[in-house]
């Protein structure tokens, strides 16, 4: 289920007996690769032990909506922005009255108010509660401010009838959780991405490189095939796992990601340049190690210029849409402004560096789209949420 690998998935858990299927819910999940946080409702812990959840999720439960350990007292936002989803699972009919009418005096109900993240419901309840007016109401009221429904299922219930009503199965759950990012967007495209640093290499032991971690190139490139892209994924040296339903080719200098981008966009429709790429390179490479003596007062090594990766594909494929980024610590639009310009692609996403808390090897990150028609800003967001924003811009730029 690769749709599913790192992203962030608040299971919430309300007080119904269907509570016991959530244990298997968050299990599969966390088998599925993502990272899981468990909310319950003070109902909930009737039926199920918090310390259960727990353990199968690897985090501490939320039950409380002020929370005196998170930063200012307010765990509940903290968590509203971390989610790439929320899955209610059991979903009460209190619950989904609740919800229709907006009411946020639980964590639940501040979760689903404060996040921006798709939210999905998991019915559970006896079949005349379900049938009931009142909570078809709240169903379609519901849907209609899009939130999803997952089910209810056919079957006999616990409470001894047999009709409409039951929760899916935990598997049903985690495949239709999964199929809520998969946008189609670019479907039948190839999309060919470069992430990570390069090591320029000055003897056998050592390189020059730079501290990208290429977690936003990969994050990219997972949003992409999310959106029904073929995908190859040109990577410098990381310690990062490779995303699943993609072609990988892993290198270490600026000359092999070009030589490897230039074979990948021979029949690519997308070329996204998002690797922090050496701008230099030693003149020559020492062929042992370089020692140093007692005489030394110094080393002086001579460089040239690297290939300019994004530049050098622009020009040879003029039909490709090719995107650039630009990392910078100063002047940060009018540096991408120029980029744009001189190396002639449709957009140069610009993000400044020196703010560490979104600059190399940080989980979030908070960008600028540049292109021909004007700058766009967009909010701060986990790198893997601001990906498929990313691609949502990029898909735009061939219509």
């Amino acid at each position: 289920m690769s749709r599913l690998y790192n992203k962030h998935i608040i299971v919430a858990i309300s007080g119904g007996i269907a509570a016991y299927k959530s244990a298997e819910l968050v299990r599969l999940l966390k088998t599925a690769g993502a990272q899981v946080e468990v909310v319950m409702t003070r109902g909930a812990t009737e039926f199920i032990t918090p310390l259960t959840l727990q353990a199968l999720s690897g985090n501490p439960v939320h039950q409380h909506l002020l929370d005196p350990e998170a930063e200012a007292g307010m765990g509940h936002i903290q968590l509203a922005r971390w989610a790439d989803a929320i899955l209610v699972a059991p979903c009460t009919a209190q619950v989904m009255a609740r919800l229709a009418q907006g009411q946020a005096d639980d964590l639940l109900g501040t979760l689903c108010l404060a996040t921006t993240a798709p939210i999905l419901l998991a019915p559970a309840m006896n079949q005349a509660m379900w049938a009931d007016q009142a909570t078809q109401t709240n169903a379609n009221t519901l849907t209609t401010r899009g939130l999803k429904l997952l089910g209810p299922a056919d079957g006999e219930q616990a409470c001894g009838d047999v009709g409409p009503g039951r929760m899916l199965e935990p598997s049903e759950l985690v495949a239709g959780l999964a199929q809520t990012f998969a946008s189609h967007r670019l479907q039948g495209r190839k999309l060919v991405i470069t992430a990570g640093p390069t090591r320029e290499a000055i003897d056998p032991v050592r390189y020059l490189s730079n501290h990208s971690s290429g977690k936003m190139g990969y994050a990219i490139a997972q949003a992409a095939v999310e959106a029904g892209a073929k995908v190859h994924l040109i990577s410098g040296p990381t310690k990062l796992a490779t995303p699943q339903d993609l072609t990988c080719t892993q290198v270490n200098s600026a000359t092999e990601m070009l030589a490897a981008s230039q074979q990948a966009c021979a029949d690519a429709d997308i070329f996204i340049a998002s690797a922090a790429v050496a701008d230099y390179r030693p003149a020559q490479v020492a062929e042992e190690k370089m020692k140093k003596t007692a005489a030394d007062a110094g080393m002086t090594l001579q460089l040239v210029q690297n290939p300019d990766v994004l530049a050098t594909i622009a020009q040879q494929y003029p039909a490709l849409t090719c995107v650039g980024f630009a990392a910078e610590t100063e002047k940060l639009l009018e540096h991408a402004q120029a980029k744009l310009h001189r190396k002639q692609v449709a957009m140069i996403i610009a993000n400044d560096v020196s703010d560490t808390s979104i600059g190399f090897n940080s989980d979030d990150n908070q960008v600028h789209l540049v292109t021909a028609h004007g700058t766009e800003t967009l909010p701060r967001l986990s790198k893997t949420q601001l990906a498929r924003q990313l691609i949502d811009r990029i898909s735009q730029l061939e219509q």
